[in-house]
């Protein structure tokens, strides 16, 4: 996680902002953390102060560490020590200290597949427990620092909402509004075994009481949320996150051959073998048998049987040589592994709240295929950059893509629209600005209430 302090200069305005990010290890493709370095970056250019705070993990993605510039609150190796014994619930800090050194962290992210589901789910709970549950210890020293007057913010906001468990000590400890963005919780809480993700759900329920604005990525996951939580549709607002389009340009020239892309975690829940069956397929098609798949991500201990299992199915069908992967990349290689696309497609089983990759990908002029469900139809309509296919259905897939593979115009011109769209509707400097106009308007009403 990370802290933000902001000091505006819109209009002679001053504000202080405290955000918290999840820190995501070895993750090189974590949504929120590219969502949030983007709008750190965005401030400080705008002139704002800017004070980056990790928690759990420390940041390593896209600049993002080299963006922090303070301690780690709640290291992930304190939290699961307490989490599992009483006893590191009572140790002096100079002993926690020594857990949350940085090589320490890192060592322990690379580990983290191995925290088996049942420690995964009581912690989850004792997290969204806040003040009642066994890290009050680490939420005790994050308030007290915040409330120091040299950190003290005029607003706090929540990266996600499996952290709104803190809301209620901070108010308490610093008298400020709690605002938390919303992205994707309801995976992680729904792949919780039983009996953890409803009795999750329900004390998120609970805690969202103590949450002032919340801000979700779509319209889509707005109304998610705002069913699941029992949220009135004046709590909610929407932003979408913006990208630094000037890290982004399309290629020169477009691809020679076919290339199908893939961008996200190397995991089942993103598609990435739905994708191998319809670039099998493809493969098949006369026209298209020189096709490549390029895929960029990471995946970590918890995932090594289900790559097993791909590069199984590529040997067995003699296209290893056509596939290669990047695990290992900044965003300059990011950007020149889009550029060398013809399309992207990152198949996800999922409900996605919000695809960062489409947005990048369209930013280089890449049109994507993406599942009609989730996000994806609100985001294509938006953007006019792509086709949408059946979910889960790697023949329907393969037909979709081979659409765009074979007619390369009418793939420039998705790719184009767009592109055009992304410039207008998805730029980190509008973000920005909407997200500092709901903070101030946060603010005031706060004021009022507390005062009147």
């Amino acid at each position: 996680m990370f802290m933000l302090l902001v000091r505006g200069n819109k209009s002679d305005e001053f504000m202080r902002i405290a955000q918290f990010t999840p820190g995501a290890g070895d993750n090189i493709y974590c949504e929120n953390c590219l969502r949030d370095a983007a709008l750190v970056r965005a401030f400080r250019k705008l002139g704002h102060e800017v004070l980056m705070i990790p928690l759990y993990l420390p940041l390593r993605v896209d600049g993002a560490e080299q963006l922090s510039n303070a301690p780690i609150f709640f290291g992930g190796i304190n939290v699961y020590l307490q989490q599992q014994s009483a006893i590191f619930r009572k140790t002096p800090r100079w002993i926690d200290r020594i857990f949350d050194m940085r090589k320490l962290l890192q060592w322990a992210s690379g580990r983290s597949g191995v925290v088996d589901a049942h420690v995964l789910g009581k912690t989850t709970i004792s997290m969204l427990e806040g003040e009642d549950g066994h890290q009050v210890k680490e939420l005790e020293r994050l308030v007290n620092w915040l409330s120091e007057e040299e950190n003290k913010p005029d607003i706090v906001c929540l990266s996600n909402a499996l952290l709104a468990g803190m809301a209620g000590r901070i108010k308490q400890k610093t008298g400020v509004p709690v605002v938390c963005m919303l992205q994707d919780e309801d995976q992680f809480l729904d792949d919780l075994t039983a009996p953890y993700n409803k009795q999750a759900w329900e004390i998120l329920s609970e805690r969202a009481r103590g949450i002032d604005t919340f801000i979700a990525v779509s319209y889509y996951y707005a109304d998610v949320m705002k069913e699941r939580l029992k949220l009135e549709d004046s709590q909610v607002h929407i932003v979408y996150p913006g990208i630094e389009l000037e890290r982004y340009k399309p290629a020169e020239a477009k691809p020679e051959i076919p290339t199908i892309g893939f961008l996200s975690q190397m995991s089942p829940g993103k598609g990435l073998d739905i994708l191998v069956e319809a670039f099998i397929v493809l493969k098949r098609k006369e026209g298209l048998k020189n096709t490549k798949l390029y895929i960029a991500g990471r995946h970590g201990e918890k995932e090594r049987a289900f790559i097993e299992s791909i590069e199984r199915r590529l040997s067995e069908n003699g296209l290893t040589e056509d596939v290669q992967i990047m695990s290992n990349f900044d965003h300059k290689e990011k950007v020149e592994f889009l550029q060398k696309l013809s399309v992207l497609s990152v198949p996800e089983k999922h409900q996605s709240a919000y695809g960062l990759y489409l947005i990048e990908s369209l930013a280089t002029g890449v049109p994507v295929v993406e599942p009609a469900t989730g996000v994806f139809t609100e985001l294509l309509e938006k953007t006019g950059g792509g086709l949408l296919y059946e979910p889960n259905d790697a023949i329907k897939l393969a037909e979709t893509i081979e659409k765009l593979l074979l007619d390369t115009e009418h793939a420039e011109r998705l790719g184009e629209q767009g592109r055009l769209s992304v410039i207008e509707k998805f730029n980190i400097e509008k973000t920005s600005d909407e997200m500092a106009s709901i903070f101030m308007k946060t603010i005031k009403i706060f004021s009022e209430k507390n005062h009147a």
